[in-house]
């Protein structure tokens, strides 16, 4: 008999896709799965044939807000990045643990990210065992550091493996007063001590939802720790409407530029700059945008499938999220970064050391002449193509949302 299965997939679509991925796979052992997410990814969840628990608070909304523009302001220094988290989400952090608690009655397995504990807080009042879940290296180690403090690197393996301990206590603290009041109001626990909330989320399976050819695991990554390979949704048949698909026949493959739900300081000044830089590289674009903004050399799409769409450019320029990441990498299509903060950071520096594309250019130097010479090479280049042919055809073999279900079976109940 199957188990009823939580996730928690808080986040963008970069964050729910995956989510998808393991989800449909834990279906098919039988498993029932509810899936807690935006409202706005209702149909995406109920598409894949999974039961669907609604988030109120929408990252995309609070990313496009003021208050979420002043928070990306501050992405470079991890304590004014947790400050900002805390400033934006605690109004709504007494709504997003209610409907988490209301959607985990009856279930028999939370997986979760590390954001909060929410894995342990579970685990705690249902008696049930928790996985926590990575889709970036957030698991302490020495050899590099947490996304979100790349600064600590300076200090060797002992500021590395510290940065994790300081990134999961900064959030924690960020939002520790409003936890601590829920597990004692709604869930009847006492509260937790910084030392006893890491010490128990240290103690969980941990999945991270990356490749091992991408990021081997260090060797300090204990056996609770598996690398399971990206988890891939594949996508029910998508018909290209005619426009697209006209567009790409009509000439040479085009360059993708898309930045997800990133925004820029004037997003009308960063669309001149794509436009004239890739048409100063000779290259037609598919844009991510409206529709309505198309012209000849350039058109623009709004919802479209990566899995499908990737594999048919002649590159992808995006902004390092850890799902567009891995769709372009398994497209086996080089690749330029544009990073805005966090752990986009540390993807674009993976991609690159891979050979899979050029250095990485952060978003905020985007400039016509630094991003007509970055598609220059990145176009010009066959050995970034090569090595984006070669990384493609190794992670398409992989299939790490079974290797997750397989781990969940015997690790996590």
């Amino acid at each position: 008999m199957g188990r009823t299965v939580l996730i928690f997939a808080a986040g963008s679509r970069g964050d729910v896709q995956p989510f998808l991925s393991l989800g449909r796979s834990l279906a098919r052992r039988g498993d029932a799965v509810r899936l807690l997410a935006s409202t706005r990814y209702r149909h995406m969840v109920t598409a894949a044939g999974l039961e669907f628990r609604p988030l109120t608070a929408d990252p995309a909304e609070i990313i496009a807000s003021a208050e979420g523009q002043e928070l990306l302001a501050g992405r470079n220094n991890p304590v004014s990045f947790i400050r900002g988290i805390s400033r934006v989400l605690r109004p709504r952090m007494r709504d997003v643990l209610d409907q988490t608690l209301a959607a985990a009655e009856g279930a028999d397995l939370v997986l979760a990210p590390s954001f909060g504990f929410l894995g342990v807080h579970l685990s705690q009042y249902l008696r049930i065992p928790h996985a926590v879940v990575h889709f970036q290296p957030s698991q302490p180690t020495g050899r590099f550091p947490h996304p979100f403090a790349p600064a600590a690197r300076l200090l060797g393996p002992l500021g590395n493996r510290l940065s994790y301990d300081i990134v999961d206590l900064g959030t924690w603290f960020a939002f520790r007063d409003a936890i601590n009041a829920w597990r004692l109001d709604s869930l009847g626990l006492p509260a937790l001590s910084p030392r006893a909330a890491l010490t128990e989320a240290r103690r969980a399976t941990v999945l991270c939802a990356f490749s091992p050819t991408v990021v081997p695991p260090p060797a300090d990554w204990g056996p609770d720790v598996h690398v399971t390979g990206f988890w891939h949704h594949e996508q029910p048949l998508w018909k290209p409407p005619h426009r697209l698909r006209s567009f790409l026949d009509d000439g040479p493959a085009p360059v993708y530029v898309g930045f997800g739900s990133m925004k820029t300081g004037s997003p009308e000044t960063t669309d001149r700059i794509v436009r004239t830089a890739l048409r100063r590289a000779g290259l037609r674009g598919v844009l991510a945008g409206d529709p309505a903004t198309s012209e000849d050399d350039m058109l623009v799409v709004d919802d479209t499938p990566h899995d499908w769409l990737f594999p048919r450019m002649a590159a992808v320029v995006h902004h390092g999220g850890a799902g567009t990441t891995a769709s372009a990498l398994r497209a086996g299509v080089p690749s330029l970064l544009c990073p805005f903060f966090g752990d986009q950071v540390f993807w674009a520096r993976r991609v690159h050391r891979l050979g899979a594309g050029p250095a990485p250019l952060p978003a905020a130097r985007l400039t016509v002449p630094e991003l007509t010479a970055r598609l220059t090479a990145l176009t010009g280049s066959s050995g970034f193509s090569e090595a984006a042919r070669r990384l493609g055809s190794t992670l398409r073999a992989e299939n790490g949302a079974t290797r997750a279900r397989h781990i969940l079976a015997t690790a996590a109940g």
